[in-house]
């Protein structure tokens, strides 16, 4: 009876036994179902909500705010592309202009000096629409160059300016309140190289050859 009994107990050895590792993954799974399903208390569900409610009112307001900040940029600068397009009436009506002032045909002609008046006038009131809608044209002439409004396309010898003073503006640049719409495009002056001290160089490079 005890060599039947013994077979028997063989196959009733637990899973436990066979497999260690499986049993003991098992039995982990078991305790973390049971803590996941412990019922919260209370006071840890009201702090859960305040904190979920915190979070929202929070992302709310940062939608606010961002809302807000475009809707202002959108009233302010809203029209920027249309007004930077607009400037070309002012270029064309400038180029115009130094076309008829360099035709020899119409040189010191009554023609001439009407024409160039009402180029001015029609001038005068694109410029004032543009600053009704705050857009302000850059004053160049004569200051320091200034890289945040002004781009230097030559330089122009004079004695009589500091190095990089603006002498001459060949196109207009504007700004739109506080933002730059275009910068101006001009020449700033550089001293004039000294003849004789050049001759005097250029002699000594041929001395030393």
């Amino acid at each position: 009876m005890e060599k039947e009994q013994n077979p028997n107990k063989e196959n009733t050895i637990s899973d436990e036994t066979k497999n260690p590792k499986e049993f003991n993954q098992v039995e982990d799974d078991k305790n973390i179902d049971i803590k996941e399903t412990k019922e919260k208390t209370p006071e840890e569900k009201i702090v859960e909500l305040e904190d979920k409610l915190a979070r929202t009112f929070a992302e709310m307001e940062n939608q606010r705010r961002r809302f807000e900040k475009e809707k202002e940029e959108a009233f302010e600068y809203g029209g920027f592309s249309f007004a930077k397009e607009a400037l070309n009436l002012i270029d064309n009506l400038e180029r115009s202009k130094q076309i008829l002032i360099n035709d020899e045909t119409l040189k010191d002609s009554e023609a001439l000096k009407k024409m160039l008046e009402h180029f001015d006038i029609i001038n005068k009131d694109l410029i004032s629409v543009f600053e009704k809608n705050n857009i302000i044209p850059i004053e160049s002439l004569n200051k320091k160059l200034d890289p945040n409004f002004h781009q230097a396309m030559m330089e122009i010898e004079d004695n009589d300016k500091e190095p990089g003073t603006i002498v001459q503006e060949i196109q207009k640049g504007f700004m739109i309140k506080d933002r730059l719409l275009r910068p101006s495009l001009v020449g700033v002056s550089k001293r004039k190289e000294n003849k004789v001290i050049k001759d005097k160089e250029n002699i000594q490079n041929s001395e030393n050859k």
